[in-house]
């Protein structure tokens, strides 16, 4: 997991609880998973509103 170790993790852990709180810490990570989703929602958007490239080319035959 991006080459990190459980210890490593159980220290970003702490510290993310020292800056935060405990009592911070749900919202901030129902905040996470929202901006995740937003995020593929849109990645999957963008992909749908482009053609592919064979889609081009017949375009581009059908306007010749």
């Amino acid at each position: 997991m991006f080459g990190l170790g459980y210890q490593e993790l159980l220290i970003i852990l702490v510290i993310v609880l020292i800056f935060f709180g405990a009592n911070k810490l749900p919202d901030l990570a129902r905040s996470l998973g929202s901006s995740m989703k937003e995020f593929k929602k849109g990645v999957q958007e963008s992909s749908k509103d482009e053609p592919t490239a064979a889609a081009k080319k017949e375009e581009e035959k059908k306007a010749s």
